[in-house]
């Protein structure tokens, strides 16, 4: 037993703790300044001056480091919606308070909502394996949801949520929708949301064309 109370054991299991998190740190850095493609197992050991063998000891490829900025976004963003929801007095605020701060999330961590999102991922979405971070997140958009909709699919509409919200994200970090127009956009989409939208999930879908008489 050593003198902090820790077993040989244990402090090494906390250094290697460590040293897989800086390499975590260290990726997502260089990611969100100058994107993905320059973070390479020589550029990290030069970063962060460990040896290649040593960063494969705890990750086995790119794709695996990719996985855990992502895990990481993830805890991130779910504090960030927890953080909105909590700030609001009634579930309409709550639902704008927390549409804005998953944009502003995307906004602010380009690199790490990229890992999330976009890039090629062993991560399961929606199955029993799926990370409690994931799910976290998910839980704190679907708060909000079940508060404000009339419907008993509030899974449905939650990802109907969560995918015009990407879509905000995505088309507007890319320059495809008009700049200086975040704001009124994610209004608008959470004021139509409240109204209109989990009204339509709920009800059946009309039938346009009236069936022949037999």
């Amino acid at each position: 037993m050593l003198d902090s109370g820790m077993t040989i054991e244990e402090r090494r299991e906390r250094d290697r703790a460590a040293r897989r998190q800086l390499i975590v740190t260290t990726s997502r850095r260089i990611a969100e300044a100058e994107g993905w493609d320059a973070v390479t197992t020589r550029r990290l050991s030069a970063e962060i001056e460990y040896s290649q063998p040593v960063l494969y000891k705890h990750f086995s490829n790119m794709e695996a480091i990719a996985h855990s900025v992502a895990v990481e976004g993830f805890r991130e963003l779910a504090e960030s919606l927890s953080n909105a929801r909590r700030g609001a007095a009634e579930p309409e605020h709550a639902l704008r308070r927390i549409a804005h701060a998953y944009i502003d999330f995307a906004i602010a961590n380009p690199a790490v909502y990229d890992a999330m999102f976009t890039r090629t991922t062993t991560l399961h979405f929606a199955a029993s394996d799926t990370p409690p971070e994931l799910s976290a997140g998910f839980a704190e958009l679907r708060a909000v949801v079940a508060a404000v909709a009339d419907t008993a699919d509030a899974d449905t509409a939650t990802e109907t949520l969560w995918a015009a919200l990407h879509g905000l994200a995505t088309l507007g970090r890319s320059g495809r929708l008009r700049s200086g127009h975040d704001s009124e956009r994610v209004n608008l989409l959470a004021a139509q949301f409240a109204a209109t939208g989990c009204a339509a999930i709920a009800s059946p879908p009309r039938t346009l064309i009236a069936p022949p008489d037999v």
